[in-house]
């Protein structure tokens, strides 16, 4: 069995356990020994984290080449159009190359925390809120992709990975599973070709 445990990270926390600069971080918020970050969550973001203490869990969970989806809340300023909507869906051309197509759609306010501190919100501009699910994980990504169709992001949560959530986790809480482990990859060894001796030839001896 696996230890897996979901964390609603706040804002302004570091996604490790030690900071020579004094900055928040992991350690202020989970007690268990020997449990690793499985990805990461940016400084400025917040929600769902997950940790491990399980190696092929921590792979699975973190490697690019699953395409395992995350969903994230995002607050963004202006009134958010069609068009971006649809730029989104269908990829978005950054400097490290296009995205793969998202899924998007705009939502209601959530009923989630109040910021610590607050967003600075304009009053003469409004905002969005979008629910929008990558399978990605470039850094800051959907901060960039946002950006790239004219909407900055404000603020962005994570709220879930694959099929774990947040959902019952207030920020700083976190809570604990017992999961199986995945099978670790098999690794396939060859037998080395045999070397065959050539055959004696059938014509006469001179």
């Amino acid at each position: 069995m696996a230890k897996l445990i979901l964390l609603n990270k706040p804002f302004n926390v570091l996604c490790q356990f030690t900071d020579t600069d004094g900055r928040d971080t992991l350690a202020n918020y989970v007690k268990v020994a020997r449990v690793y970050p499985a990805g990461r969550l940016d400084f400025d973001s917040e929600g769902l984290l997950l940790l491990t203490d399980n190696g092929q869990l921590q792979q699975k969970i973190a490697a690019p080449e699953h395409k395992m989806p995350k969903t994230y809340w995002v607050q963004v300023e202006g009134d958010i159009t069609a068009e971006a909507l649809m730029a989104l869906s269908n990829g978005v051309a950054l400097k490290d190359g296009r995205t793969l197509p998202a899924e998007v759609r705009k939502i209601p306010e959530p009923d989630v925390w109040r910021r610590q501190p607050p967003v600075r919100e304009r009053k003469a501009i409004p905002t969005s809120w979008l629910e929008l699910t990558i399978r990605e994980g470039r850094n800051r990504q959907v901060r960039r992709m946002t950006a790239a169709t004219g909407f900055p992001t404000l603020r962005l949560i994570r709220y879930s990975v694959g099929s774990w959530t947040i959902d019952g986790l207030a920020p700083g809480t976190l809570k604990t599973l017992e999961i199986h482990a995945p099978e670790p990859a098999k690794t396939i060894h060859r037998r080395p070709a045999r070397s065959r001796k050539p055959k004696p030839s059938k014509g006469k001896t001179p």
